[in-house]
């Protein structure tokens, strides 16, 4: 019976995480559409006066003539190619962008604003990504396993000297401050900078790709007005892969940290709850002599 009020418990467990996942997938949805509806309104209103005002200004063209006009632009921009500027804008193919495309495909992050068109390059891609993703997840968990056998010393946090206790919270501060610097704050200054972008901006491109969510929407070294570095995006590629590594160390501190916080948690003040080895035992725990020995 033991084993069937466990699985009771499990399934209820399951069934209120489950709608806690729904609900929360409704609530963003509702927002979403709250926020963002009305610009999308917005803009195709706006973009359908500015094709009628374009039939009106160059009569020489016809409503289908434009429709297919747009039409090439898209297919343009699908296939990665910049319709704003000329042809001389640099290609998405050379050594420096497919360094970063190799990146996008292994993290998953995937932007969506290229992608291979030659049918070599697609049965490619998915060898590539077959055995790219796995070797990607293994390298970020073996960097996390690392970091929990290195600091494997917290668990006994409370019971090691205060002068260590002192060093291991400066440390771990350290740690996750210089990191949150370097790979959180500093590149979305420089993204701002180089891009023409707002901080915020920045800051939204770095967490939504950190994330692998990769919307697409903001994307490094692709305005064909700005001449990047050749190497640019190959080093944006190399951030992410080790802001990638950075989160894959920090997420194993999570546990850690409510570890400590639990065992600091000021309610936390019962006697017995950490018994001292010098404690005298209850009344329950003495040894009674039975009865029927001398």
């Amino acid at each position: 019976m033991a084993g069937s009020g466990l699985f009771d418990w499990r399934g209820s467990w399951t069934l209120s995480l489950l709608l806690a996942y729904l609900c929360y997938l409704l609530l963003g949805a509702a927002i979403f559409q709250l926020l963002e509806k009305q610009a999308e309104a917005q803009s195709r209103n706006q973009f359908q006066m500015e094709k009628l005002r374009f039939l009106e200004n160059y009569t020489c063209l016809d409503q289908y003539a434009l429709e297919r006009f747009v039409q090439v632009i898209m297919e343009a921009w699908e296939k990665g190619v910049n319709p704003t500027g000329n042809s001389t804008n640099p290609s998405n193919w050379d050594f420096s962008n497919s360094f970063f495309f190799a990146g996008m495909v292994v993290t998953t992050i995937g932007y969506g604003n290229l992608s291979p068109s030659t049918e070599a390059g697609q049965i490619f891609c998915i060898f590539y990504a077959l055995f790219g993703i796995p070797l990607n997840v293994v390298f970020l968990n073996h960097l996390g396993t690392g970091l929990r056998s290195h600091l494997a010393t917290m668990d006994t946090w409370g019971h090691q000297p205060r002068h260590n206790q002192v060093v291991q919270t400066l440390g771990l501060a350290l740690f996750l401050t210089v990191g949150t610097f370097l790979l959180l704050i500093l590149p979305p200054m420089v993204f701002s900078h180089v891009e023409g972008w707002s901080y915020g901006e920045g800051f939204y491109f770095a967490f939504i790709t950190l994330s692998t969510i990769g919307f697409g929407d903001y994307v490094v070294g692709t305005d064909p007005d700005k001449h990047y570095i050749s190497v640019y995006r190959s080093l944006a590629a190399v951030w992410i892969i080790l802001g990638l590594a950075w989160l894959a160390l920090v997420l194993p501190l999570g546990p850690m940290i409510l570890h400590q916080l639990m065992y600091l948690w000021p309610l936390n003040k019962d006697p017995n709850h950490r018994p001292s080895p010098h404690s005298t035992p209850t009344k329950s725990t003495i040894a009674t002599p039975s009865p029927d020995k001398p």
